[in-house]
């Protein structure tokens, strides 16, 4: 049987190897992730969006920083307990010195990105919560990286999370993504064990056509300079949320 999300001790996330393995340097991937988002965010009036959402923000920090550029506010939801310390630490007492290229690159491509990381930050409140309570159409832009095929094995509730994700922006709301492409289930660190979803531009593309308006999907080559976790690279979403269809 495929693992669950509900199977998953998300308290027990090895945050330490995770940011040391992904985060303690601007790879490649991340620098064509952050040029992604930040000529979607370019066509938004800076600060024009008054609330965003980073559904399941994990230890992850410049997706936030992207996000800064045009949302007042930003609620990091997150449920494993360990990632919601990492964030409150990193706003609370200052950031980590290793998220800082990040911030220079995202300011760099997007100079209404605040002058600084702390100030970035600033804009964030950690909301320590399982992402499958969000009410429906409570933000204006959401934004979801890595999380809905790294939370299962099993096909259809990949597309579950997707759904949610999409449904938790009102109708003509902004969804930004990036997902590991062919992601398997996965090591963290020396022993620890993760669920993984694998899924291509393909099927991104037709769980969201759908849910979405204006929907563009690429994918980018797998990054040489990270760990091999058997994935084939990234798929990059951007899209508006369509109104949801009416009762018959």
């Amino acid at each position: 049987m495929p693992t669950r999300n509900d199977d998953v001790d998300w308290d027990r996330w090895p945050i330490a190897d995770y940011l040391a393995e992904n985060y303690r340097a601007v790879h490649p991937a991340d620098a064509a992730v952050i040029a992604h988002h930040a000529g979607f965010y370019r066509g938004l009036p800076a600060d024009g969006l008054a609330r965003g959402v980073e559904f399941g923000a994990g230890p992850n920090l410049y997706p936030l920083v992207c996000a800064s550029a045009v949302c007042r506010r930003l609620d990091a939801v997150e449920a494993g307990s360990g990632n919601v310390a990492y964030l409150r630490r990193q706003i609370d007492h200052g950031p980590d010195p290793s998220w800082l290229p990040f911030h220079a690159l995202a300011r760099r491509l997007d100079p209404r990105v605040p002058a600084t990381l702390a100030r970035a930050l600033a804009r964030v409140d950690v909301v320590h919560a399982d992402v499958r309570e969000l009410p429906a159409g409570g933000y204006d832009l959401a934004s979801m990286h890595f999380v809905a095929e790294g939370a299962t094995e099993d096909r259809a509730e990949f597309a579950a999370f997707c759904r949610l994700f999409a449904r938790c922006v009102a109708p003509g709301g902004y969804l930004v993504a990036a997902f590991m492409e062919n992601m398997p289930t996965y090591r963290i660190g020396p022993a620890s064990r993760w669920p993984g979803c694998p899924v291509d531009a393909g099927t991104v593309r037709a769980v969201f056509a759908p849910l979405t308006r204006d929907l563009a999907v690429t994918r980018i080559d797998a990054d040489p300079t990270l760990p091999d976790y058997g994935d084939t690279g990234m798929v990059l979403l951007t899209g508006r949320a369509a109104p949801p269809p009416r009762p018959r």
